[in-house]
């Protein structure tokens, strides 16, 4: 989503600066004129270009945070000044990018800024989740329950990606050893045989005549394969980037087989951990939808949250607004309905967040139980033929001889 900086004067005639995300300028207006800012300019912010793990910092781990939200929280509940508990609490961050974003949010609050317009400066840092909750917390006056309620929002998030990972971290991992190993082969290896059998005047069955192949063509033109697998990385990173790009793939990644099933169910949990905690915490349910969708970490859901909105906002039950979509499984839809039927949106909200939190956990489990042989018979077949295929000459030499 596009940055865009924005300059705007407040309710007290204070000049504001920052910069958020949004998928237009008139969207940033409108959600400034609900903070009572007056928008004087929005300009979309210019993107460098920044060639991936070499560039500089753009955001802090969500570990970071969830403490930093702890702390602030015992601090201003302590009755500690909120500027004088920032500057304490950025004085001992050990990421040097965070003290920084820390510094500047305490300089903006010492004249006279609120926290959350101050936080709002650093979107790459404090989401539109974290601003919106903190600007709530404000108006009602319950920063620090605010502040401890993000804490755990965030660690539950922080566990919810960390279960992902897991599930993802060993299929990668071998994909990439296996790779890894059968380019050495074919690189180092193979070549060694080939001059062998050439020596040996040797027959080359088709399994070996292939190997041979792939081999002479890799070390022939291994720059070129370099550069062409970087450009497809490159072309595939840009093309995500983009619109369409986000959409068409999000959309691929909830049909494979089995991790479709575990993305969906991901997408589930944060959506409703989301919705409830902003719920929770004063935010009206069209912001907070705004917000929610945000954070569902696949485009479609994405999709499927805001015209979700949309039908809320033209008076339909919430339940009823996400079966159309028909992109929330039917015990979600029910078990909203029945919140909303009690009153209780919120609280039932949390409760399916925590149910999809424990079936991640158990999808989790079964996807590593179910790629682990699989892995196995996959590296273990693509080196194992690679090893056959050069052996097969020598058993026919050997033959020969015999």
């Amino acid at each position: 989503m596009p940055i865009f900086k924005y300059r705007g004067k407040n309710k007290i005639g204070s000049i504001v600066e920052g910069e958020r995300s949004a998928r237009s300028a008139s969207e940033v207006v409108t959600a400034l004129e609900k903070e009572q800012i007056q928008a004087l300019s929005v300009e979309r912010k210019k993107m460098n270009l920044r060639i991936p793990f070499l560039g500089g910092r753009k955001s802090v781990s969500l570990k970071t945070i969830a403490v930093f939200n702890r702390q602030l929280s015992v601090m201003f509940n302590a009755g500690l000044p909120i500027t004088q508990a920032i500057g304490i609490l950025g004085a001992q961050q050990k990421d040097k990018f965070f003290q920084g974003v820390l510094q500047e949010v305490r300089k903006d609050v010492e004249a006279g800024a609120n926290l959350s317009n101050a936080m709002r400066k650093h979107p790459r840092v404090f989401n539109d989740l974290y601003t919106s909750m903190i600007q709530a917390g404000e108006a009602s006056g319950n920063l620090d329950t605010i502040l401890l309620r993000l804490s755990q929002y965030i660690e539950n998030m922080n566990k919810l990606v960390g279960k992902v990972k897991s599930a993802l971290a060993y299929p990668i991992a071998v994909l990439i050893i296996a790779v890894s190993l059968t380019a050495v082969i074919l690189w180092k290896v193979v070549p060694t045989f080939t001059d062998m059998f050439s020596q040996l005047g040797a027959e080359l069955p088709l399994p070996t005549q292939l190997v041979v192949g792939a081999s002479n063509f890799l070390v022939a033109n291994f720059l070129w394969v370099a550069l062409i697998i970087a450009g497809l990385i490159f072309a595939f990173r840009s093309y995500y980037a983009t619109f369409k790009g986000r959409r068409v793939i999000d959309n691929i990644k909830l049909k494979i087989w089995v991790f479709g099933e575990l993305l969906t169910k991901v997408a589930v949990a944060r959506v409703t951990r989301t919705l409830a905690t902003l719920l929770t915490s004063g935010v009206e349910i069209i912001e907070s939808m705004t917000i929610t969708a945000k954070t569902s970490g696949n485009a479609i859901i994405e999709d499927a949250v805001l015209k979700s909105r949309a039908l809320v906002q033209e008076g339909k039950p919430l339940w009823e607004s996400w079966e159309e979509t028909k992109r929330f499984p039917f015990m979600v839809t029910q078990m909203v309905a029945v919140g909303e039927q009690t009153g209780s949106l919120a609280t039932m909200l949390g409760k399916i967040a925590d149910f999809y939190d424990e079936e991640v956990d158990q999808s989790v489990t079964a996807l590593v139980s179910l790629m682990e042989p699989i892995m196995i018979v996959v590296l273990g077949g693509l080196v194992g033929s690679i090893i056959v295929a050069m052996y097969l000459p020598l058993f026919d030499i050997i033959g020969k001889v015999g």
